[in-house]
């Protein structure tokens, strides 16, 4: 009888093995997820700079509801905006699932140099 202790053993082993996959294979999602949101953020943070930039000369009130249209567009939130010149700010939030907001922040305005930075200020 002593032989036959360790019956089914392999079996509880195989299912801790199988658990222990299934939670990488959540971690790894996850993590996916989160990466793809970040750039997905990225992404529109600096469309939505560039947009404000466009419409800069027009003021802060029509360059940030360009920005915002652009995030609105890729399923962003536009967290904020600011003109300092011609220079556009844009903060950028993209909501994930269970993992709360990724982030992004972008600038865009006239290329340094230009004398366009100054003729806005």
């Amino acid at each position: 009888m002593a032989r036959h202790r360790d019956r089914g053993a392999a079996t509880v082993w195989a299912a801790i093995v199988v658990a222990a996959v299934a939670a990488l294979a959540v971690a790894v999602i996850g993590v996916g997820a989160a990466v793809a949101a970040r750039h997905r953020a990225a992404a529109a943070a600096d469309l939505a700079a560039l947009a404000g930039a466009g419409r800069a000369w027009s003021g802060g009130s029509v360059a940030c509801a360009a920005a915002r249209d652009i995030t609105a567009r890729m399923s962003t939130e536009l967290r904020s905006c600011t003109l300092d010149g011609l220079v556009v700010t844009v903060r950028v939030g993209r909501r994930l699932a269970a993992f709360g907001w990724a982030e992004a922040t972008a600038r865009a305005g006239p290329a340094a140099g230009s004398g366009a930075e100054a003729a806005g200020g």
